[in-house]
């Protein structure tokens, strides 16, 4: 009762601000939560003659499809994987430019490496993946050329696997790292700066500095960036693994993620069920994986955890 009365007095007190917040309310409303009764499309045999209500229920049968499949341990196995690397880098290198450039003295010139690490963000998949054919090309390609004039033979990239894990992590780091440097940037910059010159005036460095002050401070963001990407670990980004790698099947042994192999599964068979039941079990998953990550970390940090 007392949060109600808390919450009318902000109403009271800054009705434009939660106005404001009206709009991404009903996006969020309409984009998330008026679909979910879809979600019983998991346990029936949808048929487009009888709707949605007069489809028989088949239980659990859609779920068998996804994990009694051949390539069930090997989608499961690339989704994992691709994603704990990419957390590993968000933490790692995302971290690191942003603390580099916090320490630019030149505003000018820190705003400008903020716009060009930024704008990798704004590109589409489409875009990027011919900026990618455009270097891996096995005809015109830019690195097929370069090996051409050092007289080493032409790698055909589309057809060779073994290339692919390192090609995809490169990729997805060159699109998302500007994205999530800003946002620890950000929790940087709002760290007080008397913690600095009190440590300068100790005769701590810059790297002291760094691993004393900047790293501890800004650890609750971290941590809750990481809480929500693990979330989002049964989830393959659809177009990376999609638009990258052109679809080759050749290739899928190393670039089928869960999303991707019942997208291909959906269009060639058009069973609905078994795609809802897929997105069940990610939604689950992930639900279960941010509460136990977030129960950890209460154990150690509360104020570090994300709920």
């Amino acid at each position: 009762m007392k949060e109600k009365t808390n919450i009318v007095k902000e109403f009271k007190k800054n009705p434009a601000l939660f106005f404001m917040l009206l709009p991404g309310i009903l996006v969020l409303l309409a984009n998330n939560y008026l679909p979910m009764p879809g979600i019983l499309l998991a346990f029936k045999d949808y048929n487009y003659t009888k709707g949605f209500f007069g489809s028989d229920w088949v239980g659990f049968d859609n779920f068998k499809y996804l994990f009694t499949s051949k390539q069930a341990f090997i989608i499961t196995r690339n989704t994992i994987l691709y994603n704990l690397t990419f957390i590993l880098i968000s933490v790692t290198i995302a971290l690191a430019l942003a603390i580099v450039l916090n320490e630019l003295r030149s505003k000018k010139l820190a705003k400008l490496y903020q716009s060009i690490f930024f704008l990798p963000y704004f590109l589409s998949w489409v875009v990027v993946s011919y900026l990618v054919y455009s270097l891996l090309s096995s005809d015109q390609g830019v690195f097929n050329g370069i090996l051409t004039s050092l007289g080493k033979e032409p790698i055909n990239w589309y057809v060779e696997a073994k290339f692919w894990p390192s090609i995809l992590v490169f990729v997805n780091t060159w699109k998302w790292t500007g994205y999530d440097s800003i946002i620890y940037l950000a929790a940087i910059v709002g760290i007080d700066k008397s913690l600095y010159e009190a440590a300068a005036i100790d005769g701590a460095g810059k790297l002291r500095q760094i691993f004393s002050i900047t790293i501890p401070t800004i650890m609750p963001v971290v941590t809750i960036v990481t809480l929500m990407k693990v979330g989002r670990i049964f989830y393959g980004d659809f177009g990376l693994f999609w638009n990258i790698p052109k679809n080759m099947g050749v290739l899928y042994n190393v670039t089928n993620v869960i999303d991707t192999y019942v997208y291909r599964a959906l269009t060639q068979a058009g069973d609905i069920g078994m795609a809802t039941a897929s997105g069940l079990y990610q939604a689950t998953v992930g639900f279960i994986l941010v509460i136990s990550a977030n129960y950890i970390v209460r154990k150690f940090d509360e104020d570090s955890a994300l709920m």
